[in-house]
């Protein structure tokens, strides 16, 4: 299979997964609102406050219902392109000997999931919202970080592409993966999340969402350590090989466990 075909192969399947996902952002936005307008209608009502801040109140709560929906999502969806992205890598070696072309499975399992987070990440800038890139870039460091990750992923992506086509040999190369993942990891420590920073136990959520978010770094981190240690020529080097692909997994699952 020529190089051209297979990237053929994969806009195809991009192009179709894409708007898979997209329909499916389009029917969780359009589900929030009535979902949280039972909830307000039973619980959210206040016979003392005027009818306008009865809608503004209900309209807020369906953004936040809207907002986690989003969220929940986008981690669920980054967490299964990531499992599936592990099991590639360890079943790379059989694939290979029957589909040579699977070794880029793995990298576009990255590629897509960067492509998807860029795109469709924090839906209130434009061509979803009424906000620019600039502003929200400049004014919200949650929309810059989703951002930050969505590049991450891209770059790591088309590198190793590049790298399974014996392109890339240069001995800089096999040290981004480890350096970026490091990177995002860390950049997790950091994160902010103003979705869970809303209602009566917002305390409690935000305190589970710093929870997850460190188990994300802690598991990337050992991603990026054991992926460095992997390109060296050790007696261990056949372990870290496996063992990557195998913290790869955790995080996916981690990912998809994911929950505000």
């Amino acid at each position: 299979m020529t190089y051209r075909k297979l990237l053929g192969k994969f806009a195809v399947a991009g192009t179709l997964l894409a708007a898979m996902l997209a329909l499916s952002v389009a029917q969780v936005s359009s589900q929030a609102p009535s979902a949280n307008s039972a909830h307000a209608g039973h619980e959210g009502m206040n016979m003392s406050e005027p009818m306008g801040g009865q809608t503004q109140s209900a309209m807020q709560q369906a953004i936040l219902v809207q907002n986690k929906r989003e969220s929940e999502f986008n981690h669920h969806l980054a967490g299964f392109l990531v499992i599936l992205a592990g099991f590639f890598l360890l079943g790379e070696a059989a694939l290979r000997q029957r589909w040579p072309s699977t070794r880029f499975a793995w990298p576009a399992c990255f590629l897509v999931c960067g492509l998807f987070l860029l795109v469709f990440s924090d839906t209130e800038l434009w061509p979803f919202g009424p906000q620019s890139w600039w502003y929200g870039l400049t004014h919200n460091l949650e929309d810059l970080q989703h951002k930050t990750f969505a590049v991450i992923l891209l770059i790591l992506g088309a590198l190793e592409i590049q790298r399974a086509r014996g392109v890339l040999k240069s001995a800089w190369a096999s040290w981004v993966f480890p350096a970026l993942a490091l990177f995002g990891s860390v950049m997790l420590l950091f994160h902010e999340h103003h979705s869970g920073m809303h209602g009566v136990d917002h305390m409690t959520v935000m305190k589970r969402i710093q929870a997850e978010h460190l188990g994300f770094a802690i598991v990337g981190g050992g991603v990026g350590v054991v992926k460095g240690l992997s390109e060296l020529r050790t007696r261990w080097q056949a372990v870290f090989v496996k063992s990557w692909p195998l913290l790869l997994i955790i995080l996916g699952v981690l990912l998809m466990r994911y929950t505000e």
